[in-house]
């Protein structure tokens, strides 16, 4: 007797209805695997929303790294202008009589058509770096090519500062000079007597014992009560191009603390003077 060969396969023990359900969820999986897949239409619209994504993104980066290669030179011009006030409000709060012939002198100049004042006087701000040195020192600030400048057509200027901590037989001359700030495009200083505001202070060129026939102006000798500073510098110092950006302007007021005293001392001095040498006048009249 012949034994029939026993069917393994799977489900071929279940019942015929759930065979049939088994089999018509294959053909559905079959057939959703047949078209599975993206149309033409979705990748087109895929590719242009990824463009888009991808052009705004990169006009961000470029937008940042303008906006860091804009900043970045203004902050150090920020920082040094703050550095460049500082010295000279400090210089300036500590102000003396720069030589027995003159306490003060500012001048006003231009190098072509930029603002290039220059202020000369004594100062005891400082702090001696060598045996036989004092406080006092004698102080100028000026305009004056950057070093290593050499192009007459890309000439740059910066703040310069001279100082000279012993008593020079001329006060305005001698000494150490240092670069203060860098891309100066004008250095303006005015001078307060308490009233008005005036360009320039002092005369270098006259003597405190020259005896004027009338009373001479208010900013002729003497300490002004406030200096006005105006620094005007270039934003980015460091590019060369034809077309100059605006400058940045810095400004600050500074009151001469220790000219008070001085000038008080040295204006009885001169009425002292003053009064003995009209009376010379009389008595050689008479």
């Amino acid at each position: 007797m012949k034994m029939r060969p026993l069917n393994l396969e799977c489900g071929s023990l279940l019942p015929l209805s759930v065979r049939a359900r088994v089999a018509r969820a294959k053909r559905r999986q079959a057939a959703a695997l047949q078209s599975a897949g993206f149309t033409l239409i979705e990748l087109t619209i895929s590719a242009a929303v990824a463009s888009v994504i991808l052009t705004a993104s990169y006009l961000c980066l470029n937008a940042g790294v303008a906006t860091q290669k804009l900043i970045e030179p203004r902050t150090e011009v920020l920082q040094s202008a703050r550095v460049a006030l500082a010295m000279m409000s400090a210089d300036l709060r500590s102000a003396c009589s720069l030589s027995p012939d003159f306490d003060f002198v500012g001048e006003q100049r231009a190098l072509g058509e930029m603002e290039a004042d220059n202020l000369d006087f004594a100062t005891h701000f400082y702090t001696p770096a060598r045996p036989g040195e004092g406080d006092y020192c004698q102080v100028s600030y000026f305009v004056d090519k950057t070093r290593g400048a050499q192009l007459p057509d890309t000439q740059r200027f910066s703040l310069w500062r001279r100082r000279n901590p012993h008593l020079a037989p001329d006060p305005l001359s001698g000494g150490s000079r240092e670069e203060i700030v860098r891309g100066l495009r004008g250095l303006t200083l005015e001078y307060n007597d308490g009233l008005d505001w005036y360009d320039t202070w002092g005369d270098a060129s006259v003597k405190k014992k020259v005896k004027y026939t009338t009373t001479p102006p208010p900013n002729q000798s003497g300490f002004p009560e406030a200096v006005r500073i105006t620094l005007l510098l270039d934003p980015n110092p460091d590019k060369s191009t034809e077309k100059a950006e605006p400058p940045l302007v810095f400004q600050t007021v500074v009151r001469l603390e220790l000219a008070d005293s001085s000038a008080a001392g040295g204006g009885s001095g001169s009425s002292d003077g003053s009064s003995s040498a009209q009376a010379g006048q009389g008595a050689g009249g008479g």
